[in-house]
């Protein structure tokens, strides 16, 4: 009740409606190209482009030459959806567009090259959440990528750059311990119909756009791995696999944490292993939930702050994350979760000092790496079938 004087009726509008969580979109790409002859207006260099859906005039002002008409075209064989693309130039010496690849600061306070994705949401008011950079995703490069994810909440698809034998795979593997990787091994094959040939399809382009159609069809809560992949025709290094075999190059590879591309009812990555070395994020999808899940808590209560501290004000807030984990609960997203509050996180010394802490916890959908049956023998149906036949002729 205000105490202002009035002399007649005061009406107070109070809102009690549950508040509810901002998801942000998971499924945007982050793409960092090359295209020499590409439109410089449609794609300037070293600036976050945002592509809100990839379209036949839009490939057309990629050019013919590069990675990035290529890449465009191979996400959109699988999924048409938001990609931020930085297009850096290209370079025939190997030091110089490494460098180009990876970027910085320039002499105008401009980010440039891979580093250009951490201005990507003040520029497009989108944030990448999937990278890929095709052909160039060297060692160096990679760990550069990784940084500017781990700082995004984002996640990586990298090639084994540079292998050939599944030995230097798992020798390269040993590189890297994040839980924001996928490493890939070998590329897909596909027609390039501006040269008029067969070439290289870089996998990592297709990872990315599968992690986006996943992500739009079914959840975030999924793995690439066993889906078809459209598009393409081979794979670059054949080997060995069986499904019901562990002694494969496949599964050597995939127990030390690496993804291939595969044949196998079609083509396909086969791998679900992130290169985290903490088992809590092993696979692909613990990783793209904790993820989704940070990002959304911290994106929904903008709206709390500055909010005198009250048993209402906990309560909206627990209640609104308890009501989203339901939601994903239901939906399989989750295996469960639910928000609390400890008397030890907050005390009478914390809330004068104008600070709240509440707890959340969680268990992600867990994935199916290993299906198991045990075959037996059994006698006990011919007693049956003894029964029948004594009954023939009787």
């Amino acid at each position: 009740m205000s105490d202002e004087y009035l002399h007649g009726v005061r009406v107070n509008e109070i809102t009690e409606t549950l508040r509810t969580l901002t998801v942000s979109s998971t499924s945007v790409i982050g793409l960092v190209a090359t295209a020499p002859d590409a439109d410089s207006d449609t794609f300037p260099l070293n600036k976050p482009t945002l592509l809100t859906g990839i379209t036949a005039s839009v490939i057309a002002k990629a050019g013919k030459s590069g990675t990035l008409s290529r890449a465009l075209d191979g996400i959109l064989d699988i999924v048409n959806t938001k990609v931020i693309v930085v297009r850096v130039e290209e370079s025939d010496d190997d030091d110089t567009m490494k460098a180009n690849i990876i970027g910085g600061v320039n002499e105008q306070g401009q980010y440039t090259g891979l580093k250009a994705h951490l201005i990507a949401s003040a520029i497009t008011a989108v944030k990448p959440r999937i990278f890929a950079i095709p052909k160039y995703d060297s060692q160096d490069v990679t760990t550069e990528l990784l940084t500017v994810a781990q700082k995004l909440n984002g996640f990586v698809y990298a090639s084994c750059y540079g292998c050939q034998t599944k030995e230097q795979a798992v020798t390269y593997r040993r590189q890297f311990s994040q839980r924001e990787l996928m490493l890939i091994f070998g590329d897909f094959l596909s027609f390039n119909p501006n040269t008029k040939q067969t070439e290289v399809d870089y996998a990592v382009t297709r990872a990315a756009a599968m992690r986006a159609y996943m992500d739009k069809t079914q959840g975030w809560h999924t793995a690439i791995s066993n889906k078809e992949i459209t598009g393409v025709t081979g794979v670059t290094i054949p080997l060995s696999f069986d499904i019901n075999e562990s002694a494969t190059d496949v599964n050597y590879l995939n127990e030390q944490g690496i993804t291939c591309c595969i044949n196998y009812n079609g083509y396909k990555f086969w791998g679900v292993r992130t290169c985290s070395t903490d088992k809590a994020f092993l696979y692909e999808n613990q990783t793209r939930t904790a993820q989704v899940l940070k990002d959304t808590i911290a994106q929904s209560f903008d709206w709390a702050i500055d909010k005198n501290i009250s048993v209402l004000l906990v309560k909206e807030i627990v209640e609104a994350i308890n009501a989203k984990w339901r939601q994903w609960t239901a939906e399989g997203k989750l295996v469960g979760g639910k928000a609390f509050v400890k008397a030890e996180f907050n005390t009478m010394a914390t809330l004068k000092d104008a600070k709240l802490l509440i707890g959340y916890d969680y268990c992600a959908a867990p994935l199916l790496e290993q299906l198991e049956f045990n075959q037996y023998v059994s006698d006990e149906y011919l007693v049956q079938l003894a029964d029948d036949i004594a009954k023939v002729g009787a």
